[in-house]
């Protein structure tokens, strides 16, 4: 059995949670509160972030998201989320890449980190500056996802690929705090909508962080 060492609103450890999901691979999954830098997690990743995934016990830990969902795609191929070809390929890891660092720059870092991560960690109150630039970025990035999702049938082509998945997985921790404007865009609505109906997306659904509960519509596949 794998063993997945996450955080609740980690869009890495989300990304990895969906993905193995959507390769019907059964793991476990443990909380790690890296801020708590405990030896036994520093000795499986001295960087002491999380996702780190162990495909059993004693096994070699695969650290960081970008290299673990390389390796899932790789050694798992059967349930293809990195398309067929390579010009398949380029497309999907360019989004991948817009979501994992321009997405998470202007967007979840401003939100979810100064909201969540800060109260979790004690590491003091949050930057209405940061939080600020979030609210207003999100929107162009909305907008970037309707048009995407208006010329294809997923981000990026006609499959339901990692890029839908990385996307999914940064909104949901948005979402998670009830800041992502759906009513203003209702094309990633539609698109987020599709998304949040798979299999794979319902044990996102049910996470809670203690003392800190979502908003109602976060758990609702009609929003």
């Amino acid at each position: 059995m794998m063993l997945l060492f996450h955080q609740w609103v980690s869009p890495g450890s989300r990304k990895i949670r969906l993905m193995l999901k959507e390769k019907n691979l059964d793991f476990d999954l443990q909380i790690e509160k890296t801020w708590e830098r405990r030896p036994e997690f520093l000795a499986l990743n001295p960087a002491g972030d999380v996702p780190v995934l162990l495909l059993e016990p004693g096994a070699y830990p695969l650290c960081d998201a970008t290299a673990i969902a390389e390796y899932l795609e790789e050694s798992f191929a059967d349930r293809p989320l990195l398309g067929q070809t390579a010009l398949e390929r380029a497309e999907i890891r360019r989004l991948i890449g817009w979501f994992d660092v321009k997405f998470n720059r202007e967007v979840t870092q401003n939100l979810v980190d100064e909201k969540i991560s800060k109260r979790l960690t004690g590491l003091g109150h949050p930057n209405s500056q940061a939080i600020k630039a979030g609210y207003a970025n999100i929107h162009y990035h909305l907008d970037y996802i309707a048009y995407l999702a208006d010329r294809r049938s997923y981000l990026a082509g006609a499959e339901f690929s990692l890029a839908d998945i990385t996307a999914a997985a940064h909104l949901s921790c948005v979402d998670y705090i009830g800041d992502v404007p759906w009513d203003e865009h209702p094309g990633a609505k539609e698109w987020y909508a599709r998304v949040k109906s798979r299999p794979s997306f319902r044990p996102l659904l049910a996470d809670h962080i203690p003392g800190m509960p979502p908003p109602r519509h976060y758990a609702d596949l009609d929003f």
